[in-house]
């Protein structure tokens, strides 16, 4: 029987490092870099507490549809998944499922996790559930548990939750007054002021919105605009520096007049669904009005694209949305997504932009698109953004990483972020970075780059923190009381 070489142990020091050089860029010029996460979807409530948490199962399997796909695809019932099932026998099927997650990316992360934050150095199965499980809840009890000292603990600089235009963001105005090291800001969240496929629940909603705003229901296009830009304002006023929305795609029409505004808000009042073309001119018109607000507040707009939701009605009914029935779409984006942009840029009201696609057929598409629209005002004025959700793991990153660099400048690139409702997600921070380091030492292995220590040093750094720190206007002294 032939004896294996391993060149290095799972998840040692240089995990994912192929070589000499990709180590020194990682361990000297990346790890210890701080994290801005400016897309991320924490409770600011938990934050501002500075929750503790009863059990692992709480803080680490609640909200995360990614555990629960594999779960369910391994034959679990739901019961242990979102179900009424125990802490303790939820935990249990989750460490029973992680052994078959072989190479998905859970497999990666939750050894990551259970290492950063718990020094747990041994592999997650059914048969030490419980020890683990007991030992990480009693951990847990401690004041460096708590959701602020999680964050300190991987370093994290900044968080950006992501908020609707009616919430009263006072969590995060109480955070503010605290002192803390970490910075908690909103980011503008609008996408309910067009979801219009559903009149009943919008009608509900632009009323909620126009009693907050202009105390009264919004009955017209013109007060629905001025509905939004009060929330801009206060949004703003907050702290708030970031918008973001997630859309199958964008959409342009070359007549802003193509229909009636005030008569689809109308239409929709008296429940009635409109036609796909209608819904989409009613996005497009709501969307460019809100980059026009952006624009004049200096804000950075982040457009998610490509997300097929909500496709298994069954379970839509029984559990709601964002539970893990959402896939990739094939989606058409190249065309109206030029043009958008181009309305903008043409009145001169494009906003620092930053464009992630789920299909990853789109990489190339994002890659060029940016170049039509940085015109030298700012480094990296139009951003690809990382790669996002089904394409946050090894392949997808190289290959954003990658195609970034063949069709634009990787070293204005603004790097990673959580995407994550846990707080024990920032190790996936420390898995892009040292991606990001191996492809470069490979580089230089292989002669395609120079054994720059000092420039290539610099470059690394930049796209783990100090781009996006140039980026983003995160400032106490943005907050007004």
């Amino acid at each position: 029987m032939q004896t294996l070489e391993i060149k290095q142990a799972f998840l040692s020091k240089d995990f994912l490092l192929q070589n000499k050089f990709s180590s020194i860029l990682y361990h000297t010029y990346a790890e210890n870099q701080p994290i801005l996460d400016y897309h991320n979807h924490l409770p600011p409530a938990e934050i501002n507490s500075n929750k503790k948490f009863e059990n692992i199962s709480q803080i680490w399997l609640a909200g995360d549809h990614y555990k629960w796909r594999a779960m369910r695809t391994l034959g679990i019932s739901e019961k242990y998944i979102t179900g009424d099932a125990s802490d303790r026998d939820k935990f249990r099927k989750w460490a029973e499922t992680v052994p078959y997650t072989l190479r998905n990316p859970l497999y990666h992360w939750t050894h990551l996790e259970l290492k950063r934050y718990f020094g747990i150095d041994e592999l997650l199965t059914a048969d030490n559930a419980d020890r683990i499980y007991d030992q990480t809840s009693e951990m847990l009890q401690g004041d460096d548990f708590s959701t602020c000292s999680l964050l300190e603990k991987m370093n994290v600089e900044v968080v950006c939750s992501t908020d609707d235009p009616c919430d009263t963001l006072n969590d995060h105005i109480d955070f503010s007054k605290k002192g803390k090291s970490v910075g908690m800001y909103s980011a503008f969240r609008p996408d309910k002021s067009f979801a219009i496929e559903n009149p009943e629940s919008y009608c509900q909603y632009i009323s909620k919105l126009g009693k907050l705003t202009l105390g009264k229901d919004i009955e017209t296009f013109e007060e629905l605009i001025q509905a939004l830009k009060n929330r801009v304002d206060y949004f703003h006023d907050r702290g708030c520096r970031i918008s973001d929305h997630g859309l199958e795609q964008l959409y342009y029409f070359k007549n802003d007049l193509s229909y009636d505004m005030d008569g689809l808000i109308n239409s929709l009042k008296y429940g009635n669904h409109l036609l796909t073309d209608q819904i989409h001119f009613f996005k497009f018109r709501v969307l460019k009005e809100l980059s026009k607000m952006y624009h004049e507040k200096g804000w950075v707009q982040q457009f998610h694209l490509g997300a097929l939701r909500n496709t298994n009605d069954r379970m839509l009914q029984v559990l709601g949305p964002d539970t893990g029935f959402d896939s990739i779409g094939d989606f058409d984006q190249a065309k109206a997504l030029s043009q958008f942009l181009n309305a903008l840029d043409s009145t001169d009201q494009l906003t620092k932009t930053i464009l992630y696609n789920l299909n990853p057929r789109d990489n190339e598409v994002m890659a060029t698109m940016i170049g039509n629209f940085n015109d030298g005002s700012i480094k990296g004025k139009i951003q690809f953004g990382s790669g996002w959700w089904y394409m946050d793991q090894k392949d997808g990153m190289e290959k954003q990483i990658n195609t970034l660099s063949n069709m634009g400048i990787l070293s204005c690139f603004i790097g990673m972020l959580t995407d994550s409702r846990s707080f024990l997600s920032f190790p996936r921070h420390e898995y892009f970075r040292r991606i990001l380091c191996n492809l470069f030492g490979k580089d230089v292995e292989n002669g395609e780059l120079p054994w720059d220590e000092a420039w290539l040093g610099k470059i690394i750094q930049d796209i783990c923190y100090g781009n996006a720190k140039n980026y983003f206007d995160f400032s106490p002294k943005n907050i007004k009381f």
